[in-house]
């Protein structure tokens, strides 16, 4: 599979985003399996005007993105701020190269002042896209490492987290979108945002991850990129850090510092 990440500053408007995002697709579909845009791409991430740019998985501006994708052959993963009747979600839809939305993965761990403004998902997801089994992460669900390992035991072959990093997290990101990768023996792209809102610095560092947990290709911190990169399926061909193949659930704890003895 060849992905795109696209590291862009959002526009004020989700029509806008979704045209810019349109012509990325197509100019670059030809050549790509994957384009991914970052969390909340299509609606920003000003939390406070978060329910007036809000928009429905059936809206005008996702059916722009949808069309796109049809039209170029490629899947498409885009975040945005989601409508559900009287709740919002953070959401990521996954479109794949026939424009259909295969899945619409909600955030589970939602960050900070989010919690005001999302209602958060209660599922996981692995979805087919490019022919490739995704597991989708959105930003603050990358630094759990539980949740990719979930995403990795129910049979992903990729791990993909569309984020909206901000400073001074930047290390943060850096340090888990690796550790994902090594943890699960799986490759990750990760697509971050960059340029300022709200008063927040986003800090970029789109990069492909190898299931080594080695850099394959990285944007900068500063500015816009369209990123482009190979991803290699092929597992870790060394049986002894085969994480998944060699872990215990059989194992108890014990509290010593409730028993007051020694083992």
């Amino acid at each position: 599979m060849r992905a795109l990440l696209a590291q862009l500053v959002p526009a004020d408007t989700p029509d806008e985003n979704a045209g810019r995002a349109a012509e990325i697709i197509r100019s670059r579909g030809a050549v790509v399996d994957l384009v991914a845009f970052p969390e909340l791409y299509l609606t920003g991430y000003d939390l406070e005007r978060v329910a007036s740019v809000a928009v429905a998985i059936d809206s005008v501006p996702l059916a722009t993105i949808r069309e796109a994708a049809a039209d170029a052959g490629t899947a498409v993963a885009v975040g945005l701020a989601e409508r559900r009747g009287r709740s919002i979600a953070n959401t990521a839809a996954l479109i794949d190269e026939g424009g259909v939305i295969v899945a619409s993965y909600r955030k589970t761990h939602l960050f900070g002042a989010e919690e005001d403004a999302f209602e958060p998902g209660d599922e996981l997801i692995v979805a087919e896209l490019g022919g490739v089994r995704v597991g989708t992460m959105i930003c603050f669900d990358m630094e759990f490492p539980e949740t990719a390992r979930r995403l990795a035991r129910a049979g992903a072959e990729l791990l993909l987290t569309v984020s909206a990093n901000m400073e001074p997290f930047y290390g943060d990101h850096r340090i888990a979108s690796q550790a994902r990768a090594l943890d699960n023996r799986l490759p990750h792209l990760y697509v971050n945002r960059c340029g300022s809102e709200a008063g927040l610095r986003f800090v970029g560092g789109s990069r492909a991850v190898r299931g080594d947990g080695t850099v394959a290709a990285e944007a900068e911190r500063d500015g816009e990129s369209l990123l482009e990169a190979e991803v290699d399926r092929q597992r870790i061909d060394d049986d002894r850090v085969d994480y998944l193949a060699h872990l215990r659930d059989d194992l108890r704890i014990t509290d010593l510092t409730t028993t007051g003895g020694s083992r």
